[in-house]
């Protein structure tokens, strides 16, 4: 298959075929096995490659039970990479693929890579975008599910009995392999590239910083998601330790409650690996801003204002029978609740008197992506009902589409681009790790 030649984004199913045919051309080096089912019934893959570590039958019985059971010493390192956490970051499954052939080439010795192909194939079926040409046409069927619906996210807001079989599974398999490494790949619609890490890897930011150069992907300095993070290099943030001050505003979540923190019960470290499908210069920007409160309060009373019209047009919606639909209004309704709680922190006595053009940057994206999702969202499901408010929606969505391409400048960056600079930060990462005897 020519996936990424064809500048296309893998679907769940054609990742599958892609990873079938792998294990069947080289049955010495490549295993695929399902580890577990999505709440809809689709398979969750596991494709491994290279040395064998906890994989054997005891540990896949163990994986496909409801009951996590001891995991066996793993023989070998392993690796755990995780793709499709996020229904609209489409391009993990991709990199996934790459890194898979990469590693069947170049073994890394003594190590076992093992790649979930999608961690959330329900979300991927709603959210179909398999080759966007504009941002207009990556919203037309935009979606992405609220946090309690998110396999990384949902330990950090659900107790453990509502947790998803898709959490439940991943957490299983990081119980059976025991990562020294786990990586998460996530993407941004627009902005530039970072890395979130739950520790340290010493000396990641210099290959990450070498590869957005030579690849032309703006490094986002002060990526939004990781406000207030120590920084050890540029676009290289560290989570806060566990018993630390809260997570900043963005989100509802703790990240050190998610599944990104459950490699650290054995001893493991996850890195997040964020690549942007349209780049913009503007959130790369180190020059200081004049004025960043005055600026803060001016994006939070448009954010207001753009959720308020998206929540008049919601009302017209109703509940929404169709399991589809459904999902798309409770993922709008989540986007509208979380805008007040953003608005008030970005007009509170904790708004900075001092930051970068980067972070106005960074925060004026992120402000800009809450409201138009939720209005595109909510545009598939008005459509859908025939609903007579849909033509005004599509003109909001398509206006909202158009002023965010134009003031960032964006850039298409291919697909082919994103995923080799995903996989070469990956890599760089193992590498790191390994040099630092973790």
């Amino acid at each position: 298959m020519t996936l990424i030649r064809d500048m296309c984004y893998p679907t769940p199913h054609e990742l599958a075929l892609a990873a079938r045919g792998l294990a069947d051309e080289h049955p010495a080096l490549a295993r695929l096995r399902q580890i577990g089912a999505s709440r809809a019934g689709e398979p969750l893959w596991l494709l491994s490659v290279g040395a064998t570590g906890a994989t054997g039958t005891a540990a896949q019985a163990a994986a496909q039970t409801a009951a996590p059971a001891p995991a066996p010493a793993p023989a070998a390192a392993n690796v755990l990479v995780v793709a499709g956490a996020h229904a609209n970051e489409p391009v993990g499954g991709a990199t996934a693929l790459a890194l898979a052939r990469h590693l069947i080439r170049v073994p890394a010795a003594g190590t076992a890579w093992h790649f979930l192909l999608c961690a959330d194939p329900d979300g991927a079926a709603l959210h179909r975008t398999p080759r966007p040409y504009s941002l207009l046409d990556y919203h037309r069927n935009f979606f992405r599910p609220p946090g309690p619906e998110q396999p990384e996210w949902a330990p950090s807001l659900l107790p453990p009995d509502r947790l998803p079989p898709e959490t439940l599974a991943l957490t299983r398999l990081i119980d059976e392999l025991r990562p020294a490494l786990q990586v998460s790949l996530h993407g941004t619609d627009l902005g530039g590239s970072w890395v979130q890490l739950t520790r340290d890897i010493p000396g990641l930011a210099e290959p990450f910083g070498k590869s957005a150069a030579e690849l032309h992907i703006p490094v986002e300095t002060s990526a939004s998601d990781a406000s207030g993070w120590p920084s050890p290099g540029a676009g290289i943030f560290v989570m806060p330790e566990p018993g630390a001050t809260a997570d900043g505003p963005f989100h509802p979540e703790d990240t050190r409650l998610s599944t990104w923190y459950h490699a650290h019960r054995h001893s493991g470290t996850t890195a997040i690996v964020e690549v942007p499908m349209w780049a913009s210069d503007l959130v790369d920007d180190p020059a200081p801003h004049p004025d960043p409160r005055a600026a803060l309060r001016l994006l939070a009373g448009r954010l207001t204002a753009d959720a308020a019209r998206v929540a008049a047009l919601r009302e017209g919606a109703g509940g929404g029978t169709d399991p589809g639909a459904a999902a798309l209004l409770r993922a709008v309704d989540w986007t509208l609740a979380l805008i007040p709680r953003i608005t008030a922190e970005w007009t509170g006595p904790g708004a900075p008197a001092e930051a970068t053009a980067a972070y106005i940057g960074s925060i004026d994206a992120f402000g800009r992506r809450l409201s138009l999702r939720a209005a595109a969202m909510l545009l598939r499901v008005l459509r859908a009902q025939g609903q007579p408010s849909a033509p005004a929606v599509d003109r909001l969505v398509t206006g909202w589409c158009e002023e965010f391409a134009d003031r960032f400048q964006a850039r298409w960056v291919p697909v082919a681009t994103q995923v080799e600079h995903q996989s070469r930060v990956v890599l760089a990462a193992y590498d790191r790790l390994v040099a630092a005897g973790r």
